[in-house]
């Protein structure tokens, strides 16, 4: 059987781009067990409420949501267990001198599976005030505007 090549995308959280200001991001790979896994190739799971935490030099996916696998038996996971993600020494000591800073949260901001092997997009994030959000709001829909005027601009 060849092997899966190139990203699928199983869940997105759009919801942490409108909430907070993406600073840095990283590519980190999940420890899933073998129902987790065969419920993401199902394409269901969350990141809404989802969150990650240096603890013990390691980091650690919280409150992501992935339901239990249908088929599965006594064997299924919990759905919203902690989850250990993997990657380098040297990235998660930066990770953590990052978070220490106030305000500062790791937030997940995508799932998928690149080249068969499940990871997530994990992104060092400050939280945005109510009159940031609004700001983001106005320019996209002026950016918009201004693009629709153009387009009826070279139509005539």
């Amino acid at each position: 059987m060849p092997k899966d090549t190139g990203r699928t995308l199983v869940a997105s959280n759009r919801k942490a781009r409108h909430d907070y200001l993406v600073e840095d991001t990283y590519e980190a790979g999940v420890v899933l067990m073998g129902t987790e896994v065969k419920a993401l190739r199902a394409g269901r799971a969350s990141l809404v409420d989802g969150f990650a935490e240096v603890n013990g030099g390691e980091l650690w996916l919280l409150n992501v949501h992935i339901p239990e696998y249908a088929q599965g038996t006594w064997t299924n996971h919990a759905p919203r267990r902690k989850r250990k993600l993997l990657l380098h020494k040297t990235e998660i000591l930066k990770i953590e001198a990052a978070v220490r800073e106030k305000g500062k949260t790791l937030v997940p901001l995508a799932l998928y599976f690149k080249d068969g092997r499940a990871k997530v997009e994990i992104a060092v994030a400050r939280g945005k005030r109510e009159y940031d959000k609004r700001h983001t709001l106005r320019e996209r829909q002026d950016r918009r505007e201004a693009e629709r005027a153009m387009s009826v601009r070279a139509n005539r």
